[in-house]
């Protein structure tokens, strides 16, 4: 099998997996409070079991990334974490308590960490001028199981059977659906999928840097002109011993810490750590008040609600592919201050408009599907320049860890956004508000550190520091 074959199938099957992830959550979202209702579960315990999945997510997404560096071995690793999401479902269609419901949440979660390992994979084995299309091709696999996994609710709702000592009906149903799902994708994983080579890393930062500069500058340049202009720039020596030597100590497994600090809090990694919590924050918090809101105004019941979440994944993944197309053409920090200006102007609206709605029936609908679009448009501008960014100005060699320090923080923010949403429905300005400082702090930390976010002279600088080791 040819290598470009096989990075074709190896890609497939990386779809694959985040359309399960997708397919995963809109299977499962929908019936779980009926579900926990049934085994006397108390409200605040929907909270705990959604929360769970993410937790467990958040603090296995660096193990897993941190494995895939040092092995360089994706594939085993997906093998092995694609086991706590069989378990995690088996034991959700189990039912017998509401304690084992959340126990199997927390397994599945463990899971979904390996995310961080792939996108890992992915930032060795594209080039970084493609990185933004390939990142947005694979988020929007995702946001397409979000819109077809309500679909699969349509025959799994009219399950009534024994499977052994199990009772299979609409509540335990999914369970059982995913977990076949997971240990089929198994086999598509075994079969499939290897572990491609990383690119050379000199032809393909030749690449980046007479994309960028055609991109920002609008011409093509000839080739003498963009390898003079992609030499590195002026740095730091004494920056560059100090990293250099930490690298080294790295691979003797000392101070990791002092690592950490080099790595992660300079300034440009920052910004894009806070545009990943802020984006999933405003996300989740949307998500939880949109149904009690359209149910107090709109009287909307699972029907509505359903072609409302159906609508908003077509409108999600139109906005990734626009991405994919627009990433060609336009660097991330571009798309990034793209993204951000969609999610200030639709937070502003929502304050005015939603907080406290305004004449009859039909101008408050017009003005919620006006707020709700904008959000979720702005939604794949910044999810793909920041995690596009976020691989170009991490060192390589720790990508893995890098990308799960990154899920970690927006599953962090998946966390905390439901919990101020929903205690918050009934006073919407202090919610909404909250969503709008947390915008204008990061549009705030973009504008002041939007030089720094140029891809070329950051990924120059990291690679040098690299070959210090």
């Amino acid at each position: 099998m040819d290598n470009r074959r096989e990075k074709k199938l190896t890609f497939i099957t990386i779809g694959l997996i985040f359309l399960l992830s997708g397919v995963e959550y809109a299977v499962i979202l929908p019936t779980i409070w009926s579900y926990l209702q049934t085994l006397d579960a108390a409200p605040y315990f929907l909270g705990l079991v959604l929360s769970a999945f993410s937790l467990s997510g958040l603090l296995s997404g660096p193990l897993f990334g941190h494995w895939s560096d040092r092995t360089r071995s994706t594939k085993k690793i997906i093998l092995f974490a694609n086991i706590f999401e069989i378990v995690g479902n088996f034991m959700y269609l189990m039912g017998y308590s509401k304690w084992l419901l959340l126990s199997s949440r927390l397994v599945a979660g463990i899971g979904a960490g390996v995310s961080s390992s792939i996108f890992g994979f992915l930032t060795r084995s594209t080039a970084p001028e493609d990185r933004a299309t390939v990142f947005a091709a694979f988020m929007a696999c995702r946001q397409a199981g979000l819109v077809i996994g309500p679909a699969f609710n349509i025959f799994l709702r009219l399950c009534d059977f024994h499977m052994g000592p199990f009772v299979i009906n609409k509540y335990t149903a999914p369970g059982l659906f995913m977990c076949l799902l997971w240990i089929l994708l198994q086999f598509v994983v075994v079969f499939l999928t290897v572990d491609l080579p990383p690119l050379e890393k000199g032809k393909a930062r030749n690449n980046l840097t007479r994309n960028n500069r055609e991109k920002e500058n609008g011409v093509v340049e000839d080739e003498e002109e963009s390898d003079e202009e992609g030499k590195p720039l002026i740095v730091s020596q004494e920056l560059m011993g100090s990293y250099g030597s930490v690298l080294s100590a790295l691979d003797s497994g000392k101070y990791i810490s002092i690592l950490f600090v080099l790595e992660f809090l300079r300034e440009e990694v920052i910004v894009l750590l806070a545009a990943q919590f802020v984006t999933f924050f405003n996300q989740t918090a949307l998500e939880t008040m949109v149904t009690p809101l359209t149910q107090k105004y709109f009287n909307f019941g699972e029907l509505e609600n359903s072609v409302m979440y159906f609508l908003g994944g077509v409108v999600v993944i139109t906005g990734f592919l626009f991405v994919r197309w627009l990433s060609r053409h336009v660097t991330e920090r571009v798309i990034l201050a793209i993204g951000l200006c969609m999610c200030n102007v639709s937070c502003v609206w929502c304050l005015v408009f939603l907080a406290n709605p305004l004449g009859g029936f039909s101008w408050q609908l017009t003005e919620f599907i006006i707020g709700v679009f904008l959000q979720i448009l702005g939604l794949p501008f910044v999810s793909v320049a920041q995690v596009s960014l976020f691989s170009k100005i991490t060192a390589e060699k720790t990508q893995g860890f890098s990308q799960g320090i990154r899920r970690s923080v927006g599953g962090l923010a998946t966390i905390l956004g439901p919990l101020w949403a929903g205690g918050l429905t009934e006073n919407m300005y202090v919610m909404m508000g909250m969503m709008m400082v947390l915008l204008a702090l990061l549009t705030m930390m973009l504008v002041y550190s939007y030089n720094r976010l140029v891809e070329p002279a950051v990924q120059e600088h990291m690679d040098n520091l690299e070959n210090l080791n």
